[in-house]
């Protein structure tokens, strides 16, 4: 989906009251700083979503050990990385936090306790993609952590009980990589426009034709998918997050693909809005 077709779909949200769930692969921290494809496309997103009374953001890059949402006045900009531009590591992203969104965070989730955290604030799977969609920094942003000890099942369920807070203005965004093998990324090939191995190409579509069907048992369960899947998610933490926004997909929401790219060989961005 290009940005013309992008800026079509979000032509028709204004017609609802409910907000879109959004799934972003978010790459690497480079895209918050780089005017490329990537973030153009987060930045035409900011423009034409509906503007949300805050960001709830699910980040591959917070692993926690039971559940936790963020609720400190300013979220601190963490630099959650290495090996970068002196650029990178002195950008700030200065927005607000909001303790009763994290109230009601906490309070719609009864399946398990959340806990109210004071200490994190945005890492790099939150702020480098929400600083382009909102650079004026003025709406307020909050992270849902990712109990790692649960299994996949887990954050599909509980993220159904977060849907109340589609209605009341919250954007919800899943932050992570459908395919994410740093292991494998083919380096001499990272400037490469799209290139990525047979196995993440073909992982990467299965992925989107069980979105389209919405046979989300076999995302859940998707061990079984195959030896593709295991060298497409090696470890499930830059994957759960994908989990989170099917949970929060509603019967009437369809799904819609933008970013549909693969770099690298083993890594795609290609990311979804789900919205009625």
């Amino acid at each position: 989906m290009d940005l013309q077709a992008l800026k079509k779909l979000t032509d028709t949200y204004q017609q609802t009251h409910e907000m879109p769930v959004l799934f972003v692969g978010h790459g690497s921290p480079m895209n918050g700083i780089e005017d490329n494809v990537y973030s153009r496309s987060w930045r035409e997103l900011g423009k034409q979503l509906p503007q949300p009374l805050a960001v709830l953001v699910i980040s591959a890059h917070w692993l926690t050990r039971g559940t936790h949402v963020t609720a400190m006045e300013q979220p601190r900009t963490i630099h959650d990385f290495g090996g970068f531009p002196q650029e990178l590591f002195e950008v700030e992203y200065p927005v607000p936090g909001s303790l009763p969104i994290a109230l009601e965070t906490k309070q719609i989730i009864t399946s398990t306790h959340v806990g109210l955290d004071h200490d994190w604030g945005l890492d790099h799977g939150s702020w480098t993609v929400v600083r382009h969609m909102y650079p004026d920094a003025q709406i307020p942003v909050l992270q849902l952590s990712i109990d790692y000890n649960k299994p996949a099942a887990y954050h599909y369920e509980l993220a159904r009980e977060l849907s109340a807070l589609r209605k009341k203005g919250v954007l919800i965004m899943g932050s992570g990589n459908m395919v994410h093998n740093l292991r494998m990324i083919a380096w001499e090939h990272m400037h490469k426009p799209e290139y990525g191995y047979d196995w993440a190409l073909s992982m990467n579509e299965a992925f989107k034709k069980n979105m389209l069907e919405r046979t989300h048992q076999n995302l859940i369960q998707y061990e079984r998918l195959g030896s593709a899947a295991a060298l497409a998610i090696p470890t499930p933490d830059h994957y759960y997050p994908l989990l989170y926004t099917l949970g929060l997909q509603s019967e009437k929401d369809q799904v819609q693909f933008f970013n549909d790219k693969a770099v690298g060989g083993s890594l795609t961005m290609t990311s979804a809005i789900f919205s009625k």
